[in-house]
């Protein structure tokens, strides 16, 4: 939260600690626009655009440049068809933070489709011409206007609902509700959509008590009665209905009756047969599947472990010869010895085969010859001292920067060539003991006393343990 006098950030106090203004009633009104713009967003999430619209309009009242509630109000108002209504939103947002805004996206989303521009023009234009025929009384033709509006933007719930109090006014409850339904989909609580359902359920759900029950027939309905003299005959009428009924009852209670004997006596025991032969066939085609597995899986353990010993094999022999099918180490001695004929000034290139040299033995673990040991330490011998200097000059200027990352390793390989440079071992002791290495520093400070005692560096080494080990 920003000051609104002077734009600087705002602290827990209730004056801004920049330019001393109150601050306390404005931290309230931001407060309170936050809570409705978070409430507008809990309602949107679970489709109650009416309630969300009203909460983000008052988050909106008190902070007019809430820029998130504005961006959130513009989607709520284009889920609801509300196309202008969203675009206008969305610009008042991109004013208010030119940059960084995610409005600039929603517009270019409408904005750079020509497609989708036409058709809320389009939109806009037939529902106009719907509202002007229903002034006009023309309801039929609106009712048309109003379809082609929603084949263009089914979402579009005033054309739903106007669509719907025509199909009232037509008494066709069921495609009003069918309207009405579709509302709801889209906003769970609208006001004047739940007003008319309510209308339409009542007309479709009559009040008990409004049709009378059809009358039952009496008994004396059934019968046929004539008068054969003085006496009064009295005929059923549905006797040979129930002769025939009673027949196609038995009929079928012996159609049952086949049906039951056929299924628990008769199906079973081909089904077990069918069973049993099922299964001596599964068994046998097992036993050959595990036949062939079994081959299957041992000739793959043999391809499996010959690969293997392959790649070893070639790994080794890769880690043995150069590019050129020389030995690595061979390789990188004799370019250091060309390197050195040919530059003696250019150390560092020499320095940089020798390491290669060193990381290779260390990797491959193996011996070289007399003349490679030889040839290696007469070359080690003459760039040593070049190779240590201009490592400690690199070193002792990271450490001078308080670069100890960087002083480390220089000042390491520094003393490992020239194992006589007390500085090198000196800073490196000291570089360990900065970034939190007591350890290797103190590893380091003994180093330096045991190669250098009496010395002003082993005076001052005996100092830094003796202080280490009081911290301790």
């Amino acid at each position: 939260m920003i000051c609104y006098r002077c734009g600087c950030n705002l602290s827990e106090h209730d004056f801004c600690t920049s330019c001393g203004a109150d601050v306390a009633l404005y931290k309230k009104i931001i407060y309170i626009s936050n809570r409705f713009y978070n409430e507008g967003l809990e309602r949107a999430n679970v489709r109650d655009l009416t309630g969300a619209i009203t909460s983000l309009r008052q988050s909106l009242k008190f902070n007019k440049n809430n820029v998130e509630a504005r961006n959130l109000l513009g989607l709520v108002y284009f889920e609801t068809g509300e196309v202008v209504a969203a675009l206008s939103e969305w610009v008042i947002s991109k004013n208010l933070r030119p940059k960084k805004n995610i409005a600039d996206d929603y517009i270019d989303m409408i904005q750079t489709n020509q497609n989708r521009l036409d058709i809320i023009n389009q939109t806009i234009k037939k529902y106009n011409q719907a509202l002007t025929y229903c002034n006009q009384d023309s309801l039929d033709l609106a009712v048309i206007q109003l379809k082609k509006v929603l084949s263009l933007n089914p979402r579009f719930i005033r054309a739903h609902q106007l669509l719907a109090l025509l199909y009232i006014n037509n008494e066709e409850w069921e495609k009003a509700k069918r309207e009405l339904m579709k509302c709801l989909d889209i906003d769970t609580n609208n006001i004047a959509t739940l007003r008319y359902l309510k209308e339409v359920d009542e007309m479709l759900v009559p009040e008990e008590g409004v049709k009378n029950p059809p009358k039952k027939k009496h008994k004396s309905d059934e019968i046929i009665k004539y008068q054969s003299g003085n006496e009064t005959i009295i005929q059923p009428v549905n006797v040979k209905e129930g002769r025939g009924v009673t027949s196609l009852l038995n009929l079928g209670i012996g159609i049952i009756i086949g049906v039951a004997i056929a299924v628990f006596l008769i199906l079973p025991a081909r089904v077990q047969t069918a069973k049993a032969s099922i299964d001596e066939e599964l068994r046998r085609v097992s036993e050959q599947s595990d036949g062939k597995s079994a081959t299957i899986d041992e000739l793959q353990l043999q391809i499996s472990e010959l690969t293997e010993t392959n790649n070893n094999l070639q790994q080794d022999l890769e880690a043995y010869l150069g590019t050129d099918g020389t030995l690595k180490s061979v390789d990188s001695l004799m370019k250091a010895a060309g390197a050195y004929l040919t530059n003696p000034e250019e150390v560092t290139v020499v320095a940089d085969y020798l390491e290669e040299i060193e990381e290779e033995d260390a990797e491959e673990e193996t011996s070289n010859s007399e003349a490679f040991e030889s040839l290696y330490n007469t070359l080690l011998a003459l760039v040593g001292p070049s190779i240590a200097e201009s490592y400690y000059n690199d070193g002792y200027e990271a450490y001078r920067q308080e670069n100890y990352e960087d002083a480390i390793p220089n000042l390491e390989k520094a003393f490992k060539y020239d194992a006589t440079n007390g500085e090198a071992l000196y800073n490196l002791a000291n570089a360990y003991y900065r970034i939190g290495e007591e350890d290797k520093a103190r590893t380091t400070y003994l180093q330096i006393i045991q190669l250098f005692p009496g010395t002003e560096k082993a005076s001052k080494s005996e100092a830094f343990l003796e202080d280490m080990g009081n911290a301790e």
